[in-house]
């Protein structure tokens, strides 16, 4: 390594270590409907062991902040126990952490009334640990970044605030996302949060620079700026709403845009905020090379699941073979004479004999009943699905049946749906 090189990692390493991670985790996530019934959106499965949350988690320790909080508020108890399970392991002598901030009425006695406000109840905390930057991140989307070389860029901008940012199609981002406007030297000038018409990128009709939902903020001039939102009787108290567009003007405040390192291309980034984006960011990790690679060494991430046995295919017979084809299939899942292709089985999952599974997420603790068909379909946790039943073949039947069809087609089948009262808080 040159001194120039030596320099720029000793640069970046001592900004993440002295940098606390804020990961909002407090959505309900409503447009994926009953699978947040039970659980925020962050504790929702994702990519066959994950949760949602383990994304954020894991870029912070991959890229060396070590000091992390999760607020959460809606429907926490699942999120909690999973951090509690798998990601308590930290050794606080050395300054290293993952702590839960629940919505405690702290202030006001109000619960968290928006992300700034969430950041602004808990001040009391976040002095206790003297950062010199705060990363907030949102703790409901699926990607790998290094958050080194954002820091280290915030730094060299001498921003007061930093937003990441990607490139959207304007009909994708109209009333999703907080969409920016920059000058050549990426400074914003203009920010609207969700706006029906989003304005597009100069040279590039139909795409507009879309927030991430990730800041870096100068840990000073965040005091100041919640304090004085929360002084504000008007305020909706969101970062994107309103503490943003009332900053660009009067301070430094600069869009990061997200790339690959090694391609320079847009990074990978899914906000699987509905259920058909959730369902098709599942199934593009079945691809032969998919466009989020989790089995590569060097940017593991990292979850918490039981102690289960290897996945079991079993039974070779003409009319009772256990395949799986193009899938993803996880601990203790048992394919017992039945057929798998292209879908994603979570831990300790079955699928009985004559059963076949297509193009389907089926979270943790599923029975795919014998015969059973299931296709282009979203199995919640701990769903029985009968001998014979056919899902997601003809989506007249599902909806009559109560379970939910989406617009592109895909069914989801939950416990309740099916009668099944578990009452888990899964």
């Amino acid at each position: 390594m040159n001194d120039h090189a030596a320099g720029e990692s000793r640069f970046v390493s001592r900004l993440t270590r002295d940098t606390l991670a804020l990961v909002l985790a407090g959505g309900q996530g409503s447009r994926l409907y009953e699978l947040t019934r039970w659980r925020a959106k962050p504790a929702v499965y994702f990519g066959g062991k994950l949760r949602i949350i383990d994304f954020p988690l894991s870029n912070c320790i991959n890229s060396g902040v070590r000091r992390m909080g999760v607020l959460t508020q809606y429907k926490a108890h699942s999120l909690i126990r999973h951090l509690v399970r798998g990601w308590s392991g930290f050794q606080a002598s050395r300054r290293e952490f993952v702590e839960i901030l629940p919505a405690s009425q702290r202030v006001g006695g109000e619960w968290y009334m928006g992300t700034a406000d969430a950041v602004y109840q808990n001040l009391d905390i976040i002095r206790t640990h003297s950062p010199g930057l705060v990363l907030i991140l949102a703790g409901d989307h699926v990607y790998k970044m290094d958050y080194g070389p954002l820091l280290a860029w915030h730094s060299e901008q001498s921003a007061d605030l930093t937003v990441c940012c990607i490139e959207v199609p304007i009909e994708e981002a109209a009333g999703q996302y907080g969409v920016m406007t920059v000058d050549g030297n990426n400074r914003i000038i203009d920010f609207n949060e969700k706006p029906e018409s989003p304005a597009p990128l100069p040279g590039r009709p139909g795409w507009c620079l879309a927030s991430m939902g990730n800041y870096v903020f100068n840990t000073s001039f965040l005091y100041e700026q919640v304090i004085r939102d929360a002084d504000t009787p008007d305020s909706t108290h969101d970062f994107g709403r309103d503490i943003i567009p009332s900053v660009i003007d009067r301070y430094r405040v600069y869009a990061y845009p997200f790339r690959d390192p090694a391609t320079g291309e847009q990074g990978y980034w899914r906000d699987v905020g509905t259920l058909d984006a959730y369902w098709q960011a599942n199934m593009e990790l079945n691809h032969v090379v998919p466009p989020l690679d989790l089995y590569e060494n060097d940017w593991p991430i990292y979850t918490s699941q039981p102690q289960l046995p290897p996945a079991k295919l079993v039974f070779d017979e003409p009319n009772r073979r256990g395949m799986a084809t193009e899938s993803m299939l996880s601990a203790g899942t048992v394919i017992s004479g039945g057929t798998v292709r292209r879908s994603q089985l979570f831990y300790n999952s079955r699928v009985e004999a004559g059963a076949e599974v297509e193009l389907s997420v089926v979270l943790p603790d599923c029975r795919i009943g014998a015969g059973a068909k299931v296709r282009n379909a979203i199995v919640d946790r701990g769903t029985q699905i009968p001998d014979g039943m056919v899902i997601g073949h003809n989506l007249d039947d599902d909806r009559s049946r109560g379970l939910r069809v989406t617009e592109g087609g895909r069914t989801l089948v939950t416990p309740d749906m099916l009668g099944q009262q578990l009452h888990y808080t899964r």
